[in-house]
């Protein structure tokens, strides 16, 4: 074999057939040998310079049914600047490519081809799109958030588990013993329940008189909601909740209860909520740990779906608020 197809078989260039990158690792093993990591960065580098600038670039792919609300959701939009301000750090230019109507899978690969991209983040998404026969091997994949099924890529995303469970921790200290927990498990799903999670262990830790069962509005019509949320007010008589939910607030006007005066409230997120106090998921730090873990995989040529899942959590941090303060 040349120089060339060796380097490139190492490398797990996708025009390397797979037969001949087993072969060439078999023998590499064989050998003993071990890549020199300053100089393979060298070469990375000079490869880079030497393309052209456009291959430089990394598609952000919005595939939502009405594309401008994706990033009207300040959540979301930290998630690109985040990202956007990483990937300019190291070189990169991200841009993103709209899915839908016209721009179908293959036309969208046909331009990502074009364009020399290789590297693509997947942003959240309110509905799975139909991605078709897209060929995700020809491609460096991170997404955010677990609200995508497919493609099962690495992802990034906020500690549901922790920042639930310190959320509770900081209502307590704040002194409110008796806290509910208010969500809806279908939209809940995508997320494996994580937030309920660990809004149980929390509770775990606690007496057991001051434990609160779960408010599962998706158990009830939406017609029906108002009633039984007021009803599990008055039986289980929380004095805060919290939620993942915006429409919380109505829910609680509805039972006739004012906040902060009757109830504390507190969100999952504060961004794109009712409430001022809660967890800030530390959204810009999601989208710049996005990029820096797609960095990686490129770097290590490797594209398509992974055999080994990898995810990195970003911890929130707590954030006081008027809808929360603190009783005597």
């Amino acid at each position: 074999m040349s120089h060339s197809t060796v380097s490139l078989a190492l490398r797990d260039h996708p025009r390397i057939s797979k037969e001949v990158k087993e072969k060439v690792r078999r023998k590499a093993e064989a050998l003993g040998y071990q890549p020199d990591p300053m100089l393979a960065a060298l070469a990375h580098y000079r490869r880079e310079k030497s393309s052209k600038p456009i291959s430089a670039c990394l598609g952000w792919i919005n595939a939502w049914q009405r594309p401008e609300e994706l990033r009207a959701l300040k959540e979301f939009d930290l998630y690109w600047k985040g990202a956007y301000a990483a990937a300019a750090k190291f070189g990169y230019r991200l841009e993103e490519f709209r899915l839908g109507g016209e721009f179908t899978p293959k036309r969208l690969h046909q331009i990502l081809q074009a364009r020399g991209i290789r590297g693509l983040l997947l942003p959240p998404h309110a509905e799975n799109p139909d991605w078709g026969d897209f060929p995700w091997e020809h491609y460096s994949l991170v997404r955010f958030g677990r609200s995508l099924h497919e493609p099962r890529s690495h992802l990034v995303t906020s500690d549901q588990v922790a920042n639930t469970i310190l959320a509770f921790q900081r209502i307590r200290e704040l002194g409110y013993p008796r806290i509910g927990f208010v969500t809806n498990e279908i939209a809940m799903s995508e997320r494996g329940h994580l937030f309920e999670a660990g809004f149980l262990v929390a509770q775990r830790l606690i007496d057991e008189n001051l434990r609160l069962p779960v408010f599962v509005t998706s158990q009830f019509k939406m017609t029906d909601r108002p009633k039984a949320f007021t009803a599990w007010v008055k039986k289980h008589k929380p004095d805060a909740i919290l939620t993942d939910m915006p429409e919380v607030p109505d829910l609680i006007k509805h039972a006739g209860l004012r906040v902060p005066e009757d109830i504390g409230l507190a969100v999952t997120s504060i961004l794109d909520a009712r409430a001022d106090a809660g967890i800030d998921q530390h959204s810009e730090e999601i989208g710049r740990v996005g990029f820096l873990m797609l960095n990686s995989v490129i770097n290590d040529g490797v594209r398509g779906i992974p055999s080994i899942f990898r995810q990195i959590l970003v911890e929130g941090g707590w954030v006081d608020g008027s809808s929360l303060p603190r009783r005597r």
